[in-house]
């Protein structure tokens, strides 16, 4: 390592271990490929794409891109005009502004990847195109990274699509939850529609500038396919964008993994992939097998009528997604609703509500230790916290963003003093908050806090509040369990009937 920063430099071995994947100072064939492709313009056929001969009579799909880049006021740091940050850092962004490929033509049998593993799943049923290899026990993947690995199996057709976007996309994020689950929507004899989601990023950087990770909430969609795969009749790819925020963004500042790092949040209008139509045969046989022009005497192409598919089964798209939001985070087997909802709700219900509040979008990373992310991962996906959540209280996340915005609205005052009574308790970057229906804040603790006392020893906590429970081997699950039992306590006058 020390002759090797010697002989490098900082930058030089910080470009090194960015391709040096497996840590062992030596760049292999493999690993030195996304350099010899930035230097030639050709990249080989991966051994996985090789795999699939093309069908010649197949059928093709054409997909438009569609993309309007992220709203730069829409970032936090836009506020006092990106005070201290560099332009080489935020150039990646700033260039992008169309998509990498406006158009592409795709096989119809290389969607096949979206097809259910076996044919007696129930609709709603989720099952994983691209299983998620992180949990909170694994950690996260590396940052220091300009140029994704190899996509194989199911993943080339998913970085397929997502490089019509950008070059380089991540079809495995750091974080997770990773990856990309579909279930079915609706079902016929002879198609399926598959519902999916999959979180996957890009770096918009390469060097000699640092990493900048672009990472959407997650992208979403379905596909009406053939149960062969031999034709699409739809396909549509896009980020949600009915939230004011969708988008987290994290870049280094120097040439190490331990390096500053900042973050952001931002608002992408549109990135959405759709089909053109159905898919077409490239070849039209009359019924003996005789090859016919696929144009009319006019020049024109043939036009196909394609039939309706009469569905025999059928769920709304909500509820599909739904299913595979739970997928990706079990702890939504409880409803998190809208903040002005949940306390509608608790009104009507006469439950607490339980509220968190943070800075940047749960399905989104946040690079600091009390994030939305760790406790997603430890207690509200835990069994008693679940049960508890669901008896007791109605539960809520919101964005600092949001709250600020409700509480100058003063269209409604009611919704303004009940932003105003979250903001005064927020501490960066997560504050988790059990209020009255009225907005009376009884009870609140910081991610950051509860996180340092989960850590420590049981006998070195002080605080009766927040005692350890020895019917759970896991101390954040029973300390979490205790504040939500605290908060039920203190309510206890105020719900008296």
């Amino acid at each position: 390592q020390e002759l090797a920063l010697k002989s490098l430099g900082n930058e030089g071995l910080f470009l090194f271990s960015s391709l040096d994947t497996n840590k062992d100072l030596y760049l292999s064939p493999e690993e030195f490929k996304p350099i010899a492709e930035k230097l030639t313009g050709v990249a080989p056929i991966s051994e996985s794409e090789e795999e699939e001969t093309p069908d010649p009579d197949g059928e093709t799909l054409s997909i438009v891109a569609k993309f309007q880049p992220l709203v730069m006021e829409t970032m936090t740091k836009s506020k006092d005009g990106f005070l201290g940050i560099s332009h080489v850092a935020l150039s990646g962004l700033r260039n992008w502004t169309a998509p990498a490929a406006p158009m592409s033509v795709l096989l119809a049998r290389q969607f096949k990847a979206f097809l259910p593993p076996k044919n007696n799943l129930d609709l709603g049923d989720p099952w994983w195109i691209i299983p998620s290899e992180l949990n909170i026990f694994t950690g996260y993947l590396s940052n220091n990274r300009f140029y994704p690995p190899p996509p194989k199996g199911k993943e080339v057709i998913i970085h397929r699509l997502l490089s019509m976007f950008h070059p380089r996309p991540f079809v495995k994020t750091r974080f997770a939850p990773q990856g990309a689950v579909a279930c079915l929507q609706a079902s016929s004899s002879f198609y399926y529609t598959v519902a999916f989601r999959i979180h996957a990023e890009f770096q918009l950087n390469e060097p000699p500038n640092f990493p900048f990770w672009f990472s959407p909430g997650q992208f979403t969609g379905y596909i009406v396919l053939s149960k062969d795969s031999s034709h699409v009749r739809d396909f549509r790819l896009f980020v949600p964008n009915n939230r004011s925020l969708n988008v987290d963004m994290e870049w280094l500042y120097g040439a190490s993994e331990s390096s500053n790092m900042e973050v952001d949040i931002g608002y992408l209008p549109q990135m959405e992939l759709e089909s053109t139509g159905p898919s077409v045969p490239t070849v039209i046989h009359d019924e003996n097998g005789n090859v016919l022009d696929s144009r009319d005497p006019s020049g024109e192409p043939i036009q196909f009528v394609f039939e309706e598919i009469p569905w025999q089964q059928e769920i709304p798209w909500q509820e599909a997604a739904h299913r595979l939001e739970m997928a990706m985070y079990p702890f939504k087997k409880i409803s998190y609703l809208p903040f002005t909802e949940a306390f509608e709700r608790a009104q009507a219900e006469k439950k607490l509500v339980h509220s968190i509040l943070l800075w940047a979008k749960p399905p989104v990373p946040l690079p600091v230790p009390g994030s939305g992310r760790t406790l997603r991962e430890t207690v509200l996906e835990s069994s008693p916290i679940l049960a508890l959540l669901n008896e007791s209280f109605i539960s809520s996340w919101s964005l600092v963003k949001e709250l600020e915005e409700l509480q100058s609205n003063r269209e409604n005052e009611f919704y303004s003093k009940l932003a105003k009574l979250h903001l005064e308790k927020y501490n960066f970057p997560v504050e988790m908050i059990i209020c009255l229906p009225n907005g009376t804040v009884i009870h609140h603790i910081n991610a950051n806090y509860f996180l340092d006392i989960t850590s420590m020893k049981p006998e070195d906590v002080e605080s009766s509040i927040f005692s350890f429970s020895t019917n759970f081997e896991d101390p954040s699950t029973a300390t979490y369990l205790q504040f939500l039992k605290e908060g039920l306590q203190r309510a206890k006058p105020y719900l008296q009937p």
